[in-house]
């Protein structure tokens, strides 16, 4: 979808205006020594002159189904509580703060309207777990355990252990989690592909297919899809890193459909 031809929530969005980093910091600077009418006209002007922020952010969630319509609202409550709690001494680019901001907004509310419904008693349990965890860092200095935080709020082990994992949102195996220049890592890349059902035959017709690859290419290959191990696993015992067996897994794998 192409946003600069598209409107959304009545937003004409060819039309949106796009404030300069000073402006941006000339109106926080408004927001922060202003009188109240001039703090008022200042959030109007930084809202209106950061939604193509939102609307950049918000892409990132177009194949999830959701209206965009929503989302943007939501993105731009996000985007106001980044503006009214922006800090203007830490010296970084107001998109560097925002960003963040407006994606947890649109996190929250994926989260909480999930067709898989996480009861309410359930998320209270792991958001007062969350809030047990750093007040025993801030006290202790050191990290708890799972049983440390159960015997603080009374409940048990494997209850805490659930109800923290009820929040975690769903992510795609296609969800990039490293990128060096063309080499890029996907969650899928850290998942084992081990079968204990695989078929003796199966094993047969792959070693006949990666009989003209290299030792080093046979041998990636032959850990990932018959031993089953994670691209990291590989890298440890091969002895180089998870990026180089990501490149040569995919090359290897091109060699044997004639593709390379």
């Amino acid at each position: 979808m192409q946003y600069n031809k598209v409107e959304l929530c009545g937003v004409n969005t060819a039309k949106l205006k796009v404030l300069s980093e000073k402006e941006k910091m000339e109106l926080l600077k408004v927001m922060k020594t202003g009188t109240k009418k001039e703090r008022e006209k200042a959030r109007e002007e930084l809202v209106n002159g950061n939604l193509r922020l939102v609307l950049s952010v918000i892409q990132r969630f177009t194949n999830r189904g959701e209206n965009l319509d929503d989302l943007f609202q939501v993105g731009c409550i996000g985007l106001i509580k980044a503006i009214d709690n922006f800090d203007i001494d830490l010296k970084v680019r107001f998109s560097t703060y925002g960003v963040p901001m407006i994606i947890g907004e649109i996190r929250r509310y994926l989260r909480d309207n999930n067709s898989i419904r996480v009861s309410r008693s359930m998320r209270d349990v792991a958001y007062k777990a969350m809030q047990v965890k750093e007040q025993i860092i801030a006290t202790s200095g050191q990290e708890p355990s799972v049983d440390e935080i159960a015997k603080k709020l009374d409940v048990k082990r494997e209850t805490l252990v659930i109800a923290l994992e009820s929040i975690v949102e769903p992510i795609s195996l296609y969800e990039p989690v490293f990128s060096e220049g063309s080499d890029t890592i996907y969650v899928m890349d850290q998942v084992g592909s081990k079968n204990e059902d695989t078929n003796w035959l199966d094993e047969i017709v792959f070693k006949e297919s990666i009989a003209k690859l290299s030792d080093r290419e046979k041998k990636i290959l032959s850990l990932r899809f018959l031993v089953g191990k994670t691209q990291m696993e590989v890298a440890s015992e091969i002895g180089i890193s998870q990026a180089q067996v990501s490149r040569l897994e995919k090359y290897a794998l091109d060699k044997v459909k004639g593709k390379a």
